[in-house]
């Protein structure tokens, strides 16, 4: 019983520091005082409540007993980490074999498809410039595509069980029990679409980005007693390397707010333009460029690539692959990480585009003539901050494997140290406390932070 006193103090701990806090008991009540924003926050945790409900309503035809700790299947979650690292996403989803298994990563595979098409095809790169209209049918095209993902991934998934665990199978595995196991999975999914939908619209924050947060964050109470179970059971744990640990992890997220906060702030003058009796420009603005602009999309590119050299099984080179924690396997990732970072940030960062915006509303760099001397000074400004945030971008992908080989913690808790869920965590958070803080300043209320305003993601 002592890990689940460890973890009780714990948690009494952050909620007795939460409630002792005035600047949060104050916030909370404006909160409740702006009844727009007091009904969209219910609303969104409404509808964040069904969804974690789902992901515990087993599919039809599925034993739900044969899949618990100890089966082969639980087994292979924890020792493949692209399957774990679904599992996570999908806050425990894939491993129940629920109705929300595949969770928003079909559509996520499918943005990311459109988004590309978009940057090479000219039909939909005609698209993307025709405004709500053109935004509207590529949002189509994506719902399209994501069914398409899923007709490929639903009957693979339930193959991978079937493999796994196949007493599990109440009704057996026919053709007639995988077409509709596989239909549920793509209803499950087009459902959650339609909620992170709905919470985007009348809610607060991204409704997508918030259903995959909530699905990692509802993995962090069994990912911690699951590291309680660990450092109590061997006779090197320690409640002081738990508690280092949760240090360790406090400072981990701060570093990486500051990775995804820190911007370059180049000025920009606008040129003075009389209207009427009126006076437009002459002042002096800022265009924010991220030091992150890729964001997570290089580490989800970079572990796709990963999983290659398992296709090559039996072989010297899967070999050096297997390990999430070996050597080449770190190395290898980190590389891809900073070239990806490169490649994402110059497509979606046109340094051509901005002079031209600029040049056309009588904007100009100070000291700096405007056509090509002004692309190339932003491209060279890009290029000198994204070198230092491919590095960091790199040490955050490896973090989790170097918490697992250095400090000895569980592969599940060590994805909370780094990699796509710490990027997806802080951004998201970010992004809503913006919201929110934004409704509080509209209604004269002070922000969320003593000083300073949140600035999220640009």
């Amino acid at each position: 019983m002592n890990q689940y006193l460890v973890v009780g103090i714990v948690f009494i701990v952050v909620i007795a520091l939460l409630a002792t806090n005035k600047k949060l008991v104050e916030t909370l009540k404006n909160i409740y005082k702006i009844e727009e924003l007091r009904k969209r926050v219910l609303y969104t945790i409404g509808l964040l409540l069904v969804y974690r409900l789902g992901s515990f309503v087993v599919i039809p035809g599925i034993n739900p007993n044969a899949l618990g700790e100890g089966s082969a299947y639980a087994s292979q979650l924890e020792g493949n980490g692209l399957l774990g690292l679904l599992n996570v996403f999908s806050g425990g989803a894939f491993g129940n074999a629920a109705i929300f298994a595949l969770g928003v990563m079909p559509y996520i595979t499918a943005s990311i498809i459109i988004q590309l098409m978009g940057m090479m095809i000219p039909y939909f790169q005609k698209m993307q410039k025709e405004g709500e209209s053109g935004r509207r049918k590529m949002n189509q095209w994506t719902r399209f595509l994501t069914i398409g993902v899923l007709i490929l991934q639903g009957p693979a998934y339930i193959a991978n069980l079937y493999h796994q665990v196949p007493g599990a199978f109440v009704y057996g595995n026919s053709f007639g029990f995988v077409a509709y196991a596989t239909t549920i999975l793509i209803a499950g999914t087009m459902f959650i679409m339609w909620l992170g939908e709905k919470i985007t619209d009348k809610g607060i924050g991204n409704g997508i980005s918030l259903i995959i947060m909530i699905g990692i964050v509802a993995r962090l109470p069994h990912a911690l007693l699951a590291e309680v179970n660990a450092r109590f059971q061997t006779a090197s744990g320690s409640a002081i390397m738990l508690i280092l640990e949760l240090i360790l992890l406090f400072l981990v997220f701060m570093a990486t707010i500051a990775l995804v906060q820190a911007v370059r702030k180049v000025p920009v003058q606008y040129a003075k333009r009389i209207v009427g009796n009126k006076q437009y420009g002459g002042v002096r603005q800022y265009i924010p460029l991220k030091m992150n602009a890729a964001n997570v999309m290089p580490i989800i590119f970079a572990q796709a690539l990963m999983f290659i050299p398992a296709l090559f099984s039996g072989t010297a080179f899967a070999a050096a692959f297997s390990s999430m924690t070996g050597f080449w396997y770190n190395f290898t990732l980190a590389v891809l990480v900073i070239a990806f970072t490169y490649f994402y940030t110059a497509i979606i960062i046109n340094p051509q585009m901005m002079a031209d915006d600029m040049k056309r509303n009588g904007g100009f760099i100070p000291g700096v003539k405007p056509g090509k001397q002004t692309v190339n000074y932003i491209d060279t400004i890009m290029t000198r901050i994204t070198l230092p945030g491919s590095f960091f971008l790199a040490i955050v992908a490896i973090l989790p494997a170097l918490a697992m080989k250095f400090l000895g913690i569980q592969q599940s808790f060590a994805y909370f140290y780094g990699g796509t869920s710490l990027l997806i965590m802080v951004g998201v958070v970010l992004d809503t406390l913006k919201q929110i803080e934004s409704y509080l300043l509209m209604r004269h209320y002070d922000g969320l932070m003593k000083t300073g305003r949140i600035q999220g993601r640009h």
